[in-house]
């Protein structure tokens, strides 16, 4: 389980495990090196070692799968001068890094380097519609005036951050840029300062969560958000899981097939005619805050992946 101390969806799955009495060594590599040893040989058979945590050792052979959820960034000792430490961090990004991505006999959900691929947002809208998804028209730039003209033809426009990057208040408190509708008397210089993604504003009377791990697909209508971001209104939201229709089925395999998948969180807008618009696919979307019976069954799911490194489970 590669991920930080403070993550309740990984926690969940470990229980998961602790109660089948499967074997889970927790790892962030943001520990590396204070608290995270490794040794790994490589020679014509293989590679060949171990990794140690302060709680637990792991036979680098013998791991047969691996959850890769949300690991903190590597790290350098400290009292290091600024480059002596960026060039730790990026030896043990590449080393250590490198280990975990190519143990032998592991089954990933999912390997860490579709994951990056699949975090990029252009990457994803491109997939998408080669997948036959509906795509509300988009805009990626950094050009004001081809901001304002698209806001223009295609109003009401929404502005959507390209990634989940941290960012604080002076005083240290985590802020979040939400998705927000754009008014094009707004857009000014400040557009040129990075690259921008705007996009039609869907016009959904709910919204669709579509949780694909294996063969396994969960769909969860969300409604009650009086708000654009249904993110900003958990109190307010009901979810009901229901049938995946079956073409949608189709096109969330295919996407997760395109960029080699196991596991993938599907967020829709469903408008009033019924049509599903596609918002994005997050390779490693959190899903423990859905009401218990929910998630429950997603753990299952999970854990029947790492438990059986992928195997096919009939029930």
């Amino acid at each position: 389980m590669v991920s930080r101390l403070d993550d309740v969806t990984a926690d969940s799955v470990i229980e998961e495990l602790n109660r089948r009495r499967v074997p889970v060594v927790r790892l962030d590599p943001g520990d590396f090196p204070a608290e995270v040893t490794v040794n790994a040989r490589l020679d014509h058979d293989g590679m060949h070692g171990s990794l140690r945590t302060p709680t637990r050792l792991a036979l680098l052979e013998e791991v047969q799968a691996v959850y890769w959820r949300r690991p903190r960034p590597y790290t350098a000792p400290p009292g290091l001068d600024e480059q002596s430490a960026r060039w730790c961090r990026e030896e043990a990004r590449y080393g250590l890094g490198g280990i975990l991505a190519a143990l032998p006999h592991a089954h990933y959900v999912n390997h860490p380097v579709r994951n990056q691929e699949a975090e990029y947002k252009p990457a994803q809208l491109a997939a998408a519609a080669r997948c036959g998804f509906d795509v509300p028209p988009t805009l990626l730039t950094n050009d004001e005036h081809a901001a304002r003209g698209f806001a223009r033809e295609h109003g009401p426009v929404v502005y959507k951050p390209l990634r989940n990057t941290g960012y604080q208040s002076a005083d240290g408190r985590a802020l979040t840029v939400w998705v927000e509708e754009v008014d094009p008397a707004e857009l000014n210089a400040g557009v040129t300062s990075t690259m921008h993604l705007f996009q039609k504003r869907v016009p959904a009377v709910a919204h669709l969560r579509v949780t694909v791990v294996g063969e396994e697909v969960f769909t969860v209508r969300i409604d009650g958000s009086p708000g654009l971001d249904w993110r900003r209104h958990y109190p307010d939201l009901t979810y009901t899981l229901v049938d995946t229709p079956p073409v949608l089925a189709k096109q969330v395999r295919a996407y997760l097939d395109a960029f080699g998948l196991v596991f993938g969180a599907f967020d829709f807008g469903l408008d009033a005619e019924g049509r599903t618009w596609w918002y994005e696919c997050n390779p490693n979307g959190q899903f423990a805050w859905f009401p218990p019976p929910i998630t429950g069954r997603i753990i299952t799911a999970l854990a029947d992946q790492l438990q059986h490194a992928g195997e096919t489970r009939v029930r």
